[in-house]
Order: C-alpha cells, then sequence, then structure tokens
C-alpha cells in the first residue's frame, strides 16, 4: 500500500486508482469487467460511461480531474465523491490550484482533494492554502521528509494586507 500525506501526517492510502481503458471495452469474457470492491478513483471519461454503476456498487467513488478537465464539469455530481483527486502533470502546471480553490469555495466540495502527479515538497504549503488536503508525492520524493515543508516555508503578508498593529 502506497503512503501519501493525508491531513499533515503520513497515512496509508486505500484508494486505488483506476485506468480507464481495461473498464470501457469487453474483456476475453466478452463482458466489460466489473469494477474492484473498495474505495476506488475513477478517470473522469469513465464516470461519465458508467456512473451509475459506479454509485451502485459497495466502497467508496473518488474521480481523477485531468488538466484540461474543468472542475464545473462534476460540480452537479460532488455529492457522489468522497474524493476528487487532481493530477499535475508539471511542477510547473498551476491550472490544479485553481481547480482546488473552484471545488473548495464555488462548489463547496467538503470530500477529500488530493494532489497527485509531479507534486514535490516545495509545492505542499502552498497546494495545502489553496484547499488540499492529501498529497501523493512524485516517485523521487519522501513523504516523512516531506512534511517538514509544512513548517519551513512562512509566507508573510505584503504591508497593504497587514493590519496597523502588524506592522508596528
Amino acid at each position: 500500500m502506497a503512503s501519501i500525506i493525508k491531513n499533515g501526517s503520513v497515512a496509508d492510502d486505500g484508494w486505488q486508482l483506476l485506468e480507464a481503458g481495461p473498464f470501457l471495452a469487453p474483456g476475453e469474457s466478452g463482458f466489460v469487467p466489473e469494477f474492484p470492491a473498495g474505495d476506488i478513483v475513477v478517470p473522469l471519461s469513465l464516470w461519465r460511461l458508467r456512473g451509475d454503476e459506479l454509485i451502485a456498487r459497495s466502497g467508496r467513488v473518488g474521480v481523477l480531474l485531468e488538466a484540461d478537465e474543468e472542475p464545473e464539469s462534476i460540480a452537479a455530481q460532488l455529492g457522489h465523491f468522497a474524493l476528487v483527486a487532481v493530477r499535475f502533470e508539471k511542477f510547473s502546471d498551476g491550472r490544479g490550484y485553481s481547480f482546488a480553490r473552484l471545488l473548495r469555495e464555488r462548489y463547496r466540495f467538503r470530500g477529500e482533494l488530493r494532489a497527485i502527479g509531479d507534486i514535490r515538497r516545495d509545492q505542499l504549503l502552498f497546494l495545502e492554502r489553496v484547499g488540499f488536503d492529501a498529497f501523493e508525492l512524485g516517485e523521487d520524493e519522501n513523504a516523512e521528509a516531506a512534511l517538514a515543508a509544512f513548517g519551513e516555508i512562512r509566507v508573510q503578508l505584503p504591508a497593504f494586507r497587514r493590519s496597523a498593529s502588524q506592522t508596528a
């Protein structure tokens, strides 16, 4: 079981991320495979095609948003998801930050919001500030060591945003 950072500590990841391909076409038996038991995260394309089946199965359902898929596309279905994962293809891609803000503030998503993909220690505090509460780090990152990032970086407000008592 892989480790993630969730709510400020390293935790075992009980979610299984599925690829869409095997669940879209008939297998050797001639039938489209059933979904595995347990908690699963599915790509948005799979959710769109087999959402009713995913809701009916036992286990929780999460959805994966790629960088080119907008949060608005799942806004009406957010009540069905215990988790929304946002994939960062590249460290420098900032769209996921906007997605998190929209999901938390505009669409009031209160489930787990997970950043996955090219996630690095330097991003953690900033990802948390926009609403992410779980992080699947890149392969070359150590989750235990990355926890220190939450206490290392201090962001000071610009002078025009500080109260008079803070600037004195």
